[in-house]
């Protein structure tokens, strides 16, 4: 049986300017602005488009060391993504697959990100809560993401 989420963050900063931040260059952006949380991050396979495979390594004392995202859909004009987990993060442990589709909006003022969460948990295994930590943590990313570019107005435009 599957689980899902779903997060909406609104965000002082314009679409494209978050969607290139927090999404698009992630890899590169997160150890510098959430070090403790990210110690690095690199693309270990594709150019950046549909297909590609990002890794993300965990400070020590986090639930897991890294995580690899695989990058399913990509809409750059619409501000729109999805990517699955294919490796580290629980696959194989906790649950059996998981995904998360993005897309950044516009609205006065800056923007909106509406976050849809889903995965597949290894039979057996309780995964209660688990929705709770992934929307904190993601709004936490995100936020962290704002204050960078609202700081650095030159980044990322």
């Amino acid at each position: 049986m599957s689980s899902s989420y779903t997060l909406e963050i609104e965000s002082a900063v314009p679409a494209p300017r978050l969607f290139k931040a927090a999404i698009l260059d992630w890899h590169n952006l997160a150890p510098k602005i959430a070090s403790d949380k990210i110690v690095s991050a690199a693309p270990v396979e594709g150019d950046g488009n549909v297909g590609s495979i990002r890794q993300f390594n965990f400070a020590p004392g986090l639930p897991f060391s890294f995580v690899k995202e695989r990058l399913d859909f990509l809409d750059v004009e619409k501000c729109e993504a999805k990517s699955s987990l294919v490796e580290g993060g629980g696959i194989g442990v906790h649950i059996e697959s998981a995904s998360t589709h993005i897309k950044v909006e516009p609205k006065a003022g800056g923007s909106v990100v509406k976050v849809t969460g889903t995965s597949k948990p290894l039979p057996g295994v309780d995964v209660a809560g688990e929705s709770e930590k992934a929307k904190a943590a993601f709004t936490g990313l995100i936020k962290g993401c704002e204050a960078y570019l609202v700081a650095n107005p030159d980044a990322y435009n």
